[in-house]
């Protein structure tokens, strides 16, 4: 069973949905934009993919800034308390299957948590080969 927490509006997070997909998988797929977010959920999330709330905020084309998230000395707390209010100060997509949980940036990252890669050739949503005619990663 693999999971996407995924936002439509994001090219990377289309681009991981579509190689989970290709790969023939039917994720489970939450929109976290939609659904939010639990503190218990960001904290078994982010420690599984050994991330800590910072490293997993989303800086650009969100309030990070605006809300003084960027600053030095920011705590983790902060962060995560912003991101319960905020959904969209979450990095994305995170993908949960069973070979680990990844925050998936560049979307070819999430190719480490498949049992097989789609079939080539693959390409990514801005035209990059990801996967050549012979079923083999590129890059």
């Amino acid at each position: 069973m693999i999971v996407i927490h995924h936002n439509p509006d994001c090219g990377t997070s289309r681009n991981v949905l579509k190689i989970i997909e290709a790969s023939g998988e039917t994720p489970t797929v939450i929109e976290y934009l939609k659904e939010g977010w639990t503190k218990a959920q960001l904290l078994a999330l982010f420690a599984a993919a050994d991330l800590t709330p910072r490293e997993a905020l989303r800086e650009t084309k969100s309030p990070a800034a605006d809300l003084g998230l960027l600053e030095d000395g920011v705590s983790d707390e902060t962060i995560l308390a912003a991101m319960l209010e905020h959904p969209v100060l979450v990095n994305r997509p995170i993908v949960c299957s069973p070979k680990g949980v990844k925050l998936c940036r560049p979307s070819e990252a999430v190719l480490d948590l498949l049992d097989r890669l789609p079939p080539g050739p693959f390409h990514k949503e801005d035209g990059d080969l990801l996967i050549d005619a012979e079923g083999k990663r590129v890059g």
